[in-house]
């Protein structure tokens, strides 16, 4: 009797240490999806730093990367809270996609402008080093990031389309609607990064 009896108080412990450990892997795979996000968005910001990036190049990985984002959470919804194998198989390859596409684009021969600097080129830069810091500290999401970058591609586009129809130029009203955009857009960079929504620890 006695024997049995142990063997029954034995059990149950055996079962809640051999759950503990196969709820390891999951939770270090978990962290390891967490991490790899954190460091795609480093590769990110960098290439925004470096130049390798242009704003629509960082634009359409912000969307990716965005859109990454509320898969998972949107997995983790309906399997209350945590990922299945199946989840992590399908997040770990769209990771490798991202990671490829962050390869190539930072590699491909579209760069940013790094002709000499005019005063517009210079903030249009220097607002590219805002948004890449924010990325790189966390202060701006995926999603916020890839809406500045849509704002910034846009007005590149502007930019383009002013000069050739003024031969090649800005002419000084260009240049003040030019500045009056950037403003907008400096202190929607600052808002964001100053807001509630941050990336995840």
């Amino acid at each position: 009797m006695t024997r049995y009896r142990n063997v029954g108080l034995v059990a149950p412990s055996a079962a809640l240490a051999l759950a503990f450990v196969l709820m390891l892997p999951s939770s270090a795979e978990a962290g390891r999806i967490k991490k790899r996000a954190g460091n795609q968005q480093d590769r990110i910001a960098r290439g925004v730093k470096s130049g390798e990036l242009t704003a629509r190049e960082t634009g359409r990985l912000e969307r990716k990367e965005s859109a990454l984002n509320h898969e998972v959470k949107d997995m983790k919804a309906l399997n209350g809270g945590s990922l299945t194998n199946k989840d992590k198989a399908i997040v770990n390859h769209q990771q490798n996609e991202i990671s490829r596409g962050i390869y190539s684009q930072k590699h491909d021969a579209q760069t940013q402008n790094t002709a000499p600097k005019t005063e517009v080129g210079q903030r249009k830069e220097n607002q590219q080093d805002r948004i890449g810091q924010g990325v790189a500290s966390g202060e701006l999401t995926p999603a916020e990031a890839g809406r500045l970058e849509g704002k910034e591609t846009a007005l590149n586009q502007e930019t383009r389309d002013m000069r050739r129809l003024d031969g090649g130029k800005l002419t000084p009203g260009d240049k003040k609607v030019l500045n009056q955009q950037q403003d907008g857009l400096s202190k929607q960079i600052y808002g964001q990064k100053h807001d509630d929504q941050t990336q995840p620890d």
